[in-house]
């Protein structure tokens, strides 16, 4: 499967543990909703994912991607250090060019 640049780089960047290169991917003022949580921000969203990578570890493999205008969905197998792993999450993505306005990650 072919996907964008702008989401084959956020895969990469969590797929290398790379929580500065995958917060890269995402506007200044963006927004990310996570297991009941939000995250505001650069800053926010970097020390979340960097939290997460710590303590899960993991790992995407994409399965499927669909995009409409600025609207777009990921469909992801998430493996890692979690109960339950893999699972399959869907990102649901708001994009403002090449970079990401809101990530909301649901199961």
């Amino acid at each position: 499967m072919k996907l964008p640049d702008n989401i084959e780089g956020l895969v990469k960047a969590q797929n290398d543990l790379d929580s500065t290169a995958f917060a890269a991917h995402f506007t200044t003022a963006a927004t990310v909703s996570d297991e009941g949580s939000s995250y505001a921000g650069s800053a926010e969203i970097k020390q979340w994912i960097e939290g997460a990578t710590q303590k899960y570890r993991m790992q995407l493999k994409p399965l499927d991607f669909e995009q409409t205008g600025s609207t777009a969905e990921l469909t992801v197998e998430v493996s890692g250090t979690f109960p339950g792993s893999p699972a399959v999450l869907h990102y649901h993505l708001e994009l403002d060019g090449p970079l990401i306005r809101s990530l909301r990650i649901s199961g």
